[in-house]
């Protein structure tokens, strides 16, 4: 295994989207990470089939009910460096698995609690969804156009980003100030937290009055001329992000348009116009035909791709940015390591002999070894 978590330890008890996600970016800067199943837990309803989110795990299953399970579970801990569950608040101490049950077993231990409203708060024992959690931070508000409602982007800002990605943060932390102090600690990671810590920058934008308008009219929300998409002649789009005045100036030019009669760039009042005249401009050539128009230029204009087709773009190709795991096409590991690079993600796996090896590796007592796989 390589990569800069290389011998770092992880027991991941298995949710769905967000600690998985969170748990897969650790996987793929090098962690052991070991998925522990629930037999016998009940469906959790729409649960996504194996895929990216689990790449680079070792599966088992064990009955958190059942008391001989428990204390195999208690052998794993007790070699890990970080414990993963996603469970509502207080359902982790009532299995005997909360952090000052494991804790006993191994103060060295990096506990991470991922949930949607965080561990207290009158909110946090009711079901959520992400739309929930960026509607309740104003995330969600930020989104759509002027006088339509609010688009759920996707489940893209809660569960992953404000969820996921802020708990493989969180335990890196954990990890660093460990070295230091030598104890673990708690991480309670809650998507509502990191949705709001995502507006940051708006927050400062409205405080100096420059992201004050109604949902859609301002220059980052699609409200500007030059930040927004507009639509080619065969349909699809193309991105446009040229703020600044120079970049902006290569716009015009690389479309053809040379009226000094035009409304200054920055004035609000004369978006409207600007965006007329650039829109009709975008609509005599195909989006590919754009593309190949802004493809060495500064003008900050690039095509709008799906999921599906991005790893075609000659810069993903070149990046390897998207990569094969078993039959499965998906993002590759990021960031990028001079010394210590990510090795290619495998497809999860209960193989015994693979799960057998690694767990040896733990140095997990034979006993529990076998009952792991038996």
């Amino acid at each position: 295994m390589t990569g800069p978590l290389s011998g770092i330890k992880v027991v991941e008890i298995a949710s769905l989207a967000p600690a998985p996600f969170g748990c897969m970016v650790l996987a793929d800067l090098g962690a052991d990470v070991l998925r522990v199943e629930r037999a016998g837990a009940p469906g959790d309803g729409l649960t996504p089939p194996d895929g990216p989110l689990d790449r680079g795990k070792r599966n088992v299953k064990l009955n958190l009910k059942d008391g001989g399970d428990l204390r195999t579970l208690f052998a794993l801990v007790e070699k890990a460096d970080v414990f993963v569950e996603g469970f509502r608040p207080g359902v982790a101490e009532r299995l005997g698995i909360g952090p000052a049950d494991l804790e006993r077993h191994n103060p060295r231990l990096i506990y991470g609690r991922m949930t949607g409203w965080g561990q207290q708060g009158p909110l946090s024992s009711t079901a959520g969804h992400d739309i929930n959690y960026i509607a309740l931070t104003g995330t969600l508000d930020l989104i759509g156009r002027p006088g339509e409602r609010p688009v759920p982007p996707g489940n893209i800002i809660g569960d992953f980003a404000g969820g996921g990605m802020l708990l493989a943060m969180g335990v890196l932390a954990a990890l660093y100030e460990r070295e230091r102090s030598g104890k673990g600690q708690v991480i309670d990671a809650a998507m509502v937290d990191g949705a709001a810590l995502y507006t940051a920058f708006a927050h400062g934008m409205h405080a100096a009055g420059l992201w004050n308008q109604p949902r859609g009219d301002n220059a980052l929300d699609g409200g500007a001329p030059f930040y927004d998409t507009y639509e080619c002649a065969d349909g699809r789009y193309v991105a446009v992000g040229c703020v600044e005045f120079p970049f902006y100036i290569q716009l015009l030019a690389a479309l053809g348009i040379d009226d000094p009669e035009l409304p200054f760039q920055l004035d609000p009042t004369g978006w409207p116009q600007l965006k007329e005249v650039i829109g009709a401009k975008f609509k005599e050539r195909t989006r590919d035909e754009w593309a190949a128009v802004f493809a060495d230029s500064d003008a900050c204009v690039t095509p709008v791709l799906s999921p599906w087709e991005a790893h075609e773009h000659a810069h993903n190709q070149t990046r390897d940015a998207f990569i094969e795991v078993n039959g499965v096409r998906q993002p590759a590991p990021a960031p990028r390591f001079s010394r210590t690079p990510a090795a290619h993600p495998e497809p999860p796996t209960a193989d015994q002999s693979t799960v057998r090896k690694m767990l040896a590796d733990w140095l997990v007592p034979d006993s529990q070894i076998e009952r792991l796989l038996g």
